[in-house]
């Protein structure tokens, strides 16, 4: 099992789509989790990589325009040398600028998603997404927002012409962040599931609560969005079984 001890925020639920200010410094991060979700990480970019990464030939430069922005805000415990990333978990990743995702997904804990403006909408061009919380990055891909978000609870038309005002309003240097939270039977952090097969509610027994730090910038070049997700799961320990009356 790869667990965080506690979540670094306030889960206290908030009105949906419950956008906060995101503070400098504040983008990516490292924790005591960072060895184990790296190892996961890699181990599916190895074996399942069509399945947690794709991008589409006109979103490259946004995409590396994405690994140079992370690269100059590497996290502590991350340091760049030269063509040269050194991580907390004793590895060393060459940069490589013509496979700007798989490069990221061997530094950061967190997944990338590139958001572009396509007519009215912004499309998913891009990601590396090896964490996905009950979603494919298949069904995704090449989509706009508002089908991004089938078959998610309480997205109707009214929020999601909210959410994508919120995107065409995001300044370069001044992000967003929010947060989810669910509870789930299992903690593995690879959790994908199709439109049609919807993931069953945690059960009153579930003892696994999963939050994704979800932050949103915008790149100054190609002025793109990047959604980028850190994931925590924390063991909150067995549940009380709910007595029945027969």
């Amino acid at each position: 099992m790869i667990l965080q001890k506690t979540i670094p925020y306030d889960t206290t639920p908030r009105k949906l789509p419950g956008i906060q200010p995101l503070k400098d410094g504040e983008w990516l991060s490292v924790d005591e989790a960072y060895a184990g979700q790296m190892q996961r990480r890699l181990d599916l970019l190895t074996s399942q990589r069509a399945d947690v990464l794709q991008l589409s030939d006109a979103a490259l430069p946004a995409a590396q325009e994405l690994l140079d922005h992370v690269l100059s805000e590497l996290p502590a415990g991350i340091a760049r040398q030269g063509d040269l990333v050194h991580c907390p978990d004793g590895r060393v990743v060459q940069i490589n600028l013509q496979d700007p995702l798989g490069t990221l997904g061997q530094i950061c804990q967190e997944d990338f998603c590139i958001l572009e403006k396509q007519g009215a909408e912004h499309v998913l061009t891009g990601a590396v997404l090896c964490f996905p919380a009950s979603w494919t990055l298949a069904q995704k891909f090449l989509k706009p927002l508002l089908a991004i978000h089938v078959p998610v609870k309480d997205y109707d038309d009214n929020l999601a012409r909210r959410v994508q005002r919120l995107f065409d309003g995001i300044q370069v240097g001044r992000g967003l962040w929010r947060f989810n939270a669910l509870m789930y039977d299992d903690p593995e952090l690879y959790q994908p599931r199709t439109e049609d097969d919807p993931r069953p509610l945690g059960g009153p027994e579930a003892r696994y609560f999963r939050s994704e730090r979800q932050s949103m910038i915008r790149l100054p070049q190609s002025r793109a969005v990047i959604f980028a997700i850190h994931t925590y799961v924390v063991d909150q320990g067995p549940q009380p079984v709910a007595a029945s009356c027969d």
